[in-house]
C-alpha cells in the first residue's frame, strides 16, 4: 500500500499551478482554501487507509526560511503545547450538527462547519504567539502564508478557477458545507451530449414526422446557429425573439428573417414578454429546444411562401407550433431516437473524465447524492454506464455513487405533487409497488417530499443541479425551498467571446462617452436658442451674449458629429456579441449593458451556475460560495466622485 506523500502529485495534476491575485477577497479567503483542500485529503486518507506524514515528507515543499510558515500550516501533527504530539482528526475536530447549527452573519447555516475541541492557543507549541494579536495583523499574515502554500502545492483554488471559463459563480450565497444531500439531473447536466449529435438526430427524426404529415420539408438543413437558448418563441406571430431582464424585446426574427430595429419597435414596443402567459410564449430553456425552434422557424417560411398543401387545414402560426411540437415529441416518445443513441453512444456524449471524481469527492465528504432524472432506466443505465464507470477507481460501477436514483421521475411533477412509486427489481428493468424508498434504492416515480422524508433532508439542506430553468432548477426552489445549481455548458464560450470583445466594447464605450458630452453641450446650446426665440435669456450669461450666428453654427457642427456617431455606434452594437452568436450575440446579455432574460431568470432561481458539474472538481465540497456585490445605477458616481456632505 503506497503512502499518503506519494499520492499528492497524483491529486495535484489535476490542477495546474493558480495565478493568485495578492490583496482583497483572495488573501483574505485564501487561508480557506487552503483548509478545505487539506480537510479532503485527510478524509481521503483515512478513508484510504493511508498513514498521514509531517509537511517535510510532502513533495514539492521547498525547504527555505521564507517557507517555514507555509509548512507548519500543512503539518499533519501539531505540536502541543507541553512539547508532545496530539492527534489530528476526530481528536482535534468536531463538526457541528443540524440539532446545534447557527446561522452566520450571512444568514447561511454552520451545519458542517468545524470546530476546535481543543483550546485553540493551547493546540500550538511555538506556533501560539503567531495567532495572538489584533485579527487585522494576524488575518493578513496567515493569508500570506497560506497563499505561499497554496502555490507549492500546484492546487487551483476557487479564485483562480472562477475567473475562467469553468468558474462556478455565485447569485445567493451557498455554504456548501451545511448542504446534506445533492441532487442531479443526467441529460445536459451529468451528461453532455455533442450538440450537433443529439440535437441534429432529433431534428432528422422531426423533419420525418413532418414529411410523414404532409409538411414539405425537402432542402432544409439543420444549423444550430440560428438559435441559441433563453430565446422565446412568439406562437401568434411566428417570431423567435431575445428580451432584456424586464420583458422588452431587443432583438426578433421572423422565420429564419432577423428583423429590423424599426420593425421590432413596431411589433413589440408596447408589450412585454410575459412567459406565464404559455398559450403565446414558449421559452427555450435547454440545448433541446434548439430542434423544436429550429423546425418551426424553418416552417414558417415555408407557411409565409405558401409552400404548405391547403389538405393539412387552415394553419395559423400557433397552429404550425403545435405540429412541429408533436412531430418532435413523436421522435421522443416512439423511443428511434434513444434506440439509435444507445445503440452507439460514444458518437453522442462527449465524456468528462473529471465529472465523477468530482461525485466522489462529495460523497466522500458525507453528502448524499441523488439522481433524479426523467429518463427511463434502460436509457439512465445505459448511458451513465458509459459515461461514468470507465473513470471511476477500484471497479466502482455509477450506482455505486448514488444513495438513492430515480428514473422516469416526471419532473416538474415531481417536485410539487405525488405520483405512485415503484421499485426497479431487476436489471432488465422490472418493477414492483414500494411505499417507502430506501438508501441505495432504485426508484421510478415518487415525489421530492418521499426523498425528503426517506433520507430525512428538508429544504435548503439539499442543492439540486439541473440544466433546466424551469423543471429543474425554479420549480425546486419556489416548491420546496431547496438550493439550486444551473448547469449551462455555453458559458464556457461566451466567457471566451467576451474576452475577445473586450477591444470592440472599450471603443464603443468610448464612442458613447463622447456622444454624451458632445450631446450635452448641443442640448445646452438648444435650451438657449429655445428661450431667446421667447424673448428671454439663456442659462447663464455667457449663453445670452452669443452671437446668433456663432450660435447656429455650433448647433450645426455638433449636430453633423452626433449623427455620424450615431451611425457608428449602430453597427458596432449590432455586431456586439458576433463571436458568441451572430444573429443573437451574447446569451447573458440584451444590448451593451443590460442582462437578458435569462440571465435574470437564472439570478432568481439558480443559487450558483456554472458550465459542467466536474468544475466542482476546483472548489471542495467544504466550500462557501459567496454572491458578489450588485451594482445599483447610483454607485458609480458616489465611487467616482465620493459622498459629499
Amino acid at each position: 500500500m503506497p503512502n499518503f506523500s506519494v499520492n499528492v502529485p497524483q491529486l495535484s495534476s489535476l490542477y495546474s499551478t493558480p495565478k493568485l491575485k495578492r490583496g482583497g477577497t483572495n488573501m483574505n479567503l485564501c487561508a480557506d482554501q487552503v483548509f478545505d483542500k487539506m480537510l479532503l485529503w485527510r478524509d481521503m486518507a483515512t478513508k484510504m487507509k493511508f498513514p498521514l506524514c509531517p509537511a517535510a515528507e510532502l513533495p514539492g515543499l521547498r525547504r527555505s526560511n521564507n517557507k517555514r510558515r507555509s509548512r507548519r500550516m500543512i503539518s499533519c501533527r501539531a505540536a502541543g503545547a507541553d512539547g508532545g504530539r496530539v492527534a489530528v482528526g476526530d481528536d482535534v475536530f468536531s463538526v457541528t450538527t443540524s440539532s446545534k447549527y447557527e446561522v452566520d452573519y450571512l444568514g447561511q447555516s454552520t451545519k458542517g462547519d468545524l470546530n476546535l475541541k481543543l483550546d485553540p492557543l493551547q493546540s500550538f507549541g511555538d506556533g501560539q504567539a503567531t495567532l495572538e494579536g489584533p485579527i487585522e495583523e494576524v488575518a493578513r499574515t496567515e493569508a500570506q502564508a497560506a497563499e505561499n502554500l497554496i502555490r507549492e502545492l500546484g492546487i487551483q483554488g476557487p479564485f483562480s478557477a472562477q475567473h475562467s471559463p469553468r468558474g462556478i459563480f455565485c447569485s445567493r450565497t451557498l455554504n456548501l458545507r451545511s448542504i446534506s444531500a445533492i441532487g442531479y439531473d443526467m441529460d445536459y447536466t451529468l451528461m453532455h451530449y455533442n450538440v450537433m449529435a443529439w440535437e441534429g438526430k432529433a431534428y432528422d427524426y422531426c423533419m420525418e414526422n413532418l414529411k410523414s404529415m404532409g409538411f414539405p420539408v425537402d432542402g432544409l438543413a439543420f444549423d444550430p446557429e440560428l438559435v441559441i437558448r433563453g430565446l422565446m418563441i412568439d406562437k401568434e406571430k411566428g417570431n423567435l425573439v431575445k428580451a432584456d431582464r424586464f420583458g422588452y424585446v431587443k432583438r426578433a426574427m421572423h422565420g429564419t428573417k432577423m428583423l429590423s430595429n424599426k420593425a421590432v419597435s413596431e411589433i413589440y414596443g408596447r408589450e412585454l414578454v410575459d412567459l406565464r402567459n404559455q398559450s403565446r410564449w414558449e421559452f427555450l430553456n435547454t440545448f433541446f429546444s434548439v430542434s423544436e425552434a429550429l423546425a418551426y422557424a424553418q416552417m414558417v417560411d415555408r407557411l409565409d411562401d405558401g409552400c404548405i398543401s391547403a389538405d393539412l387545414g387552415t394553419l395559423d402560426y400557433k397552429g404550425l407550433y403545435k405540429a412541429v411540437a408533436k412531430a418532435l415529441f413523436r421522435a421522443h416518445v416512439e423511443g428511434q431516437l434513444k434506440s439509435e443513441i444507445m445503440s452507439k453512444p460514444e458518437l453522442f456524449v462527449e465524456p468528462d473524465p473529471e465529472l465523477p471524481l468530482a461525485l466522489l469527492d462529495q460523497k466522500e465528504a458525507g453528502k448524499k447524492l441523488l439522481l433524479i432524472t426523467n429518463s427511463d432506466y434502460h436509457y439512465t443505465d445505459k448511458m451513465m454506464k458509459h459515461s461514468f464507470n470507465k473513470f471511476l477507481p477500484n471497479d466502482m460501477d455509477w450506482r455505486d455513487l448514488f444513495d438513492m436514483v430515480i428514473v422516469s421521475a416526471r419532473k416538474p411533477e415531481f417536485f410539487q405533487m405525488s405520483h405512485p412509486l415503484y421499485e426497479v427489481v431487476t436489471g432488465e428493468g422490472l418493477m414492483r409497488p414500494c411505499f417507502k424508498a430506501e438508501t441505495g434504492g432504485l426508484y421510478s416515480g415518487g415525489s421530492a417530499q418521499m426523498i425528503e422524508s426517506s433520507l430525512n433532508v428538508h429544504g435548503d439542506e439539499i442543492l439540486y443541479v439541473g440544466d433546466h430553468i424551469y423543471t429543474d432548477v425554479s420549480v425546486s426552489k419556489v416548491h420546496l425551498r431547496w438550493r439550486t445549481a444551473l448547469i449551462c455548458r455555453e458559458l464556457e464560450e461566451e466567457y471566451k467571446a467576451l474576452i475577445g470583445s473586450r477591444g470592440h466594447r472599450e471603443e464603443l464605450i468610448e464612442l458613447i462617452n463622447q456622444k454624451e458630452v458632445v450631446g450635452d453641450l448641443f442640448n445646452q446650446l438648444r435650451l438657449a436658442l429655445q428661450r431667446r426665440s421667447k424673448g428671454r435669456p439663456a442659462q447663464t450669461l455667457a449663453a445670452t451674449n452669443l452671437d446668433d450666428q456663432e450660435l447656429t453654427e455650433t448647433m450645426q457642427k455638433l449636430l453633423i458629429v452626433m449623427q455620424r456617431l450615431d451611425d457608428k455606434i449602430g453597427l458596432m452594437l449590432e455586431s456586439d456579441g458576433e463571436l458568441f452568436n451572430k444573429r443573437w450575440g451574447f446569451l447573458s446579455r440584451a444590448g451593451l449593458w443590460d442582462k437578458s432574460h435569462l440571465m435574470r431568470q437564472i439570478e432568481k432561481y439558480a443559487d450558483i451556475y456554472t458550465s459542467r458539474v466536474s468544475n466542482f472538481l476546483n472548489y471542495t465540497p467544504f466550500m462557501y460560495f459567496r454572491s458578489q456585490e450588485q451594482s445599483l445605477a447610483h454607485d458609480s458616481p458616489l465611487q467616482d466622485a465620493g459622498i459629499e456632505n
